[in-house]
């Protein structure tokens, strides 16, 4: 890009659907995403799918939008790709649609589609579709998000809350509390030893892959966003009537990352997490599972944390390091508001 181009701003006719709308489209948008479907240039896009589908969308507002570990282009990607992958489905295809605010520099927008565009690429996804808007200045905080997903159901797939039994264990992907840590400290300023970066990634891949192995002995999927891993597990407790038991000194939880939730008072099991998932899985398969997880980049840190129980119905308890128990409250509300 050369300096000239540097020195834009999006303004409202980059909204208006007049030529300059079209020039950034053409310069950015269809330039960064460049496919067949997508060049159609049309209202929709036109796809062929085969069997079941899944499709979820979501909308990104996270503040700040460029954080340590990612940003808001990298972010809607991911987290469309993984709410894809824990209906235990295969993704495809992404909607992606912009609401921009009028000032935002031309360099943000540029380097957050090519977020898109890098994202996209490494979860094996193509941006079919997509809507851009602006909106007055003060009428938005820089740029908002919306991602649509559609993928193919997995072959082997059966992911459902109603085949959870007493028994079934509970498997996590990686370690918990980095993406929420990483937005807080860097919006108030904190600075801590070591840095915490977002573990913002896609988890598609991973989640092929243990169901090609073990398929509907896989019970249930879950990504730990926002309320992070205790919502998923009170969601679960809830909606299945059955008791979950977690242990304290099983939870992955990197040092820094743990010691910046003590300075601020933080349990780090109700922090936001956007690079992990939770699997509820037959206990037959839970040492082949952990083994198969360990030996993949994006699972190397996953660990068994506990089991479903026939006690304490929809309860979540955990067991402390130092030996006692006690019960862990649902999150009430968010620690941390627009944290993707």
């Amino acid at each position: 890009m050369n300096n000239r181009a540097e020195n834009k701003t999006i303004n409202l006719s980059h909204g208006s659907g007049g030529l300059m709308m079209r020039k950034l489209l053409n310069d950015v948008i269809f330039k960064a995403f460049d496919n067949k479907y997508l060049n159609r240039k049309h209202d929709g896009a036109l796809v062929k799918l085969t069997g079941e589908i899944a499709v979820s969308t979501d909308s990104f507002v996270i503040s700040p939008i460029f954080f340590k570990g990612g940003d808001i282009g990298e972010l809607a990607v991911n987290g469309t790709v993984n709410d894809i992958a824990m209906c235990g489905a295969i993704p495809r295809f992404l909607s992606l649609s912009f609401i921009v605010e009028e000032g935002l520099g031309l360099e943000s927008l540029i380097r957050i589609v090519n977020s898109v565009k890098t994202a996209a690429k490494n979860s094996g996804v193509r941006i079919i579709t997509g809507d851009t808007k602006v909106v007055e200045k003060g009428k938005g905080d820089k740029i908002f998000i919306n991602t649509t997903g559609i993928g193919e159901v997995h072959p082997k797939a059966n992911i459902s809350s109603e085949k959870i039994k007493p028994g079934d264990k509970i498997i996590v992907s990686g370690c918990i509390a980095q993406h929420g840590m990483a937005i807080m400290s860097q919006r108030k300023g904190m600075e801590f030893e070591a840095d915490i970066k977002s573990d913002t990634t896609n988890l598609n891949f991973l989640v092929k892959d243990i169901l090609d192995a073990f398929g509907s002995k896989i019970h249930l999927l879950r990504d730990p966003t926002r309320g992070g891993l205790a919502a998923v597990l009170h969601e679960i407790a809830e909606d299945t009537q059955t008791g979950i038991t977690i242990y304290e000194n099983k939870l992955p939880l990197e040092k820094q990352v743990a010691a910046a939730c003590e300075i601020l008072g933080i349990d780090p099991i109700f922090v936001a997490n956007e690079g992990i998932f939770v699997a509820i899985v037959d206990s037959d398969i839970t040492d082949d599972l952990v083994e198969l997880m360990i030996q993949k980049e994006k699972g190397k840190n996953t660990v068994c944390i506990g089991e479903i129980s026939q006690d304490h119905p929809g309860k979540v308890v955990m067991h402390s390091s130092i030996g006692g128990k006690r019960i862990v409250s649902p999150p009430i509300g968010e620690q941390l508001p627009r944290i993707c």
